[in-house]
């Protein structure tokens, strides 16, 4: 059973619809007594960083999540939820994340010259390393909407996109993975996306 993290940030009906249409057992819940039933979560996220990690606090699901990750059981944090997963984002401020990858979260703005923020669109995912994530995505383009990054060329980067800067499409520490991109919206590629993640066993 994948568990879909529903802390009252995240676009939900895009990615249920999805993981119905590829077939995969899932249950969006902000209760533990449920989410224990789980052995997969999804942290998905739209808005303003500050705000997402203060719901995560004062529901208790960022602890919940810290030990279900130690537990080793696998997260997927998608969007401004994989933003979630970094140390810090520089979004208005600085605003302390989950911690279960190093690094911060960037504003494009300060990189991209005159390219249009935020970027929204279609971009190709050029893979760095294996990733269970990843069969046959090298290449292929993927739908992104965001105006803060992590590092193309960080250490927990797997495949990044170039919008005039290298943002990191893909991220993996152990058992913690991250899209900046929405798979729910990238059409078959994201789905394989989805459905790897439904079936990664680590």
């Amino acid at each position: 059973m994948l568990g879909v993290i529903d802390y009252g940030v995240g676009n939900l009906f895009s990615l249920t619809a999805s993981l119905r249409f590829i077939g995969c057992d899932a249950v969006v819940s902000k209760d533990p007594s449920v989410l224990d039933g789980c052995d997969r979560f999804i942290l998905p996220g739209v808005g303003a960083f500050a705000d997402a990690a203060e719901k995560l606090r004062s529901t208790g699901l960022d602890e919940y999540l810290k030990n279900a990750v130690k537990s080793g059981k696998p997260l997927l944090g998608i969007c401004l939820g994989m933003q979630l997963l970094f140390s810090e984002s520089y979004e208005y401020g600085v605003h302390k994340g989950l911690g279960f990858i190093d690094g911060a979260v960037l504003p494009l703005a300060d990189k991209v010259g005159s390219l249009k923020i935020p970027q929204m669109g279609w971009n190709k995912l050029l893979v760095k390393r294996e990733n269970p994530l990843l069969k046959e995505a090298d290449g292929e383009y993927f739908y992104y909407v965001h105006s803060y990054f992590a590092d193309g060329d960080g250490e927990y980067c797997d495949a990044y996109s170039t919008y005039g800067v290298n943002v990191a499409g893909v991220v993996r520490k152990d058992n913690v993975f991250g899209t900046q991109f929405h798979p729910e919206k990238s059409g078959k590629a994201g789905l394989k996306i989805l459905r790897s993640f439904s079936e990664v066993n680590l």
